[in-house]
């Protein structure tokens, strides 16, 4: 890129800001925002070639989103779940790493065409024929964990000006501004959909939030229930006994929140699934074949967990699967400063004495007759029970095994973890030294 007039328009950079301004009173989500200012500064003249930034957000399963803008390529973006990672020394040796070891906001850089590089990651950035490097630390409060860290990069051959650095640095606080208006917005719906679900979450946000709110719908309902818990607890002690119970619930819950079922709740060691659905047969069909697809990838992941614990001197997990369809209602229950988003009714009490069952009858999975009435199949006729509220008795029976036998990798895949990057591996090396000493050494980030 050639040499360029090295004066910034103020007034097209106001408008920058304005919109950012607009953006955020307008609930425009993290993506959008950053994609669009990056398209607008680099529209209002200033020579960026690369923008990285990345937030740290608080979020029950993710550390930190990433954002790459290219002027070629546009925006690519990446999330970053908790993971106990590497700890290289490429981490370690980044501008990043060196902005919050030395507790500084910004560091400039200019990258030589040739020769040695300062950082790794100055080699990578001269590939794409970057000359100028200014990377910045933008926290959204005193003591937060959330913020932003970035860096801009200019092609250009005389890099940055001052004047340009200046309006870098000035913009930087806008964007930190709207930015932190979306990270906040996204917080609300992060935590609702994680504590709640994603359809109870969708329902507080959408103003389900009073004392008595609700509605009935109808579903296919799964109650699972890890057995002996309390032995488990007694004998492994807590920690172990929450890491027990957390692979119990990655193996044997996660197929019921896909394929248009859904985590309602968890209830100690237990959890309840639904599969809602209309009031006629075909979608009432639909749903109970879900559920008992699931049922079926749920055993595999539980056998194989099963294997792995046994290959490892660790005690076989025992538990029970309760299956049935009928009415639900939902609704906000509790005090009124103190709410919870919850499912009841007869059909939620029948499918949990329906999961009491699979201990008398010694099996892992029963079925209502209006569960395997939908599903069709082969069953095995278990008995005939009086549950307690319920006038007849019920048919209990069993799912045959499904043929071929079910394998976990072919009946469920898993989203993978992705790794951290260097951003985020940087953001989490650093908080988690800060707990532990004072003036932490580099030797202490490697063990």
């Amino acid at each position: 890129m050639g040499a360029i007039d090295t004066r910034v328009s103020s007034i097209l950079l106001d408008r920058v800001a304005e919109w950012l301004t607009n953006s955020s009173l307008a609930g425009e989500d993290l993506e959008n925002i950053v994609r669009g200012f990056c398209e607008r500064i680099a529209a209002a003249g200033l020579p960026i070639a690369r923008v990285h930034l990345t937030f740290s957000m608080l979020h029950p399963l993710y550390d930190a989103l990433s954002f790459t803008w290219r002027r070629a390529s546009g925006v690519t973006i990446e999330g970053y779940r908790h993971a106990a990672g590497q700890k290289p020394d490429r981490f370690l040796q980044s501008p990043y790493y060196y902005l919050l070891d030395n507790n500084l906001q910004h560091i400039r850089r200019h990258i030589p065409a040739d020769g040695p590089v300062e950082f790794p990651i100055f080699a990578d950035l001269r590939v794409e024929r970057v000359t100028d490097y200014l990377a910045f630390v933008q926290p959204f409060g005193d003591g937060s964990v959330q913020g932003m860290m970035g860096s801009w990069s200019t092609d250009s051959h005389s890099g940055f000006s001052d004047d340009m650095i200046d309006a870098l640095l000035r913009m930087q606080n806008h964007l930190a501004v709207a930015a932190k208006m979306a990270v906040l917005g996204k917080l609300a719906n992060n935590m609702l959909t994680t504590y709640l679900g994603g359809d109870a979450g969708k329902r507080v946000l959408n103003g389900q939030i009073r004392r008595g709110d609700g509605e009935t719908i109808r579903a296919a309902l799964v109650m699972g229930d890890m057995r002996q818990s309390t032995v488990y607890a007694e004998k492994e002690g807590r920690q172990n006994y929450i890491d027990t119970l957390n692979q119990f619930f990655d193996a044997i819950a996660a197929p019921f929140n896909r394929n248009g079922g859904e985590i309602l709740s968890f209830i100690g060691d237990g959890f309840l699934a639904v599969y809602p659905c209309g009031r006629h047969k075909d979608p009432s069909k639909i749903a109970c074949q879900a559920a008992l697809s699931a049922v079926h990838q749920a055993q595999s992941r539980v056998a194989e967990l099963n294997g792995e614990r046994q290959a490892n001197g660790l005690g076989k997990i025992s538990y029970g699967i309760g299956l049935h369809v009928g009415n639900v209602m939902f609704g906000n229950v509790g005090l009124k400063d103190r709410l919870t988003f919850s499912a009841f009714g007869s059909a939620v009490n029948e499918v949990q004495r329906l999961q009491s069952l699979t201990k008398k009858y010694s099996r892992e999975v029963v079925a209502s007759q209006a569960f395997a009435g939908y599903c069709g199949g082969e069953w095995t006729t278990l008995g005939e029970e009086k549950l307690r509220g319920v006038r007849q008795k019920i048919t209990v029976l069993q799912p045959h095994p499904p043929t071929p036998q079910l394998h976990t990798e072919q009946a469920f895949q898993d989203v993978p973890q992705d790794a951290l990057s260097e951003a985020e591996q940087v953001i989490l090396l650093h908080r988690d030294a800060r707990k532990h000493a004072k003036a932490p050494t580099a030797d202490k980030f490697m063990q």
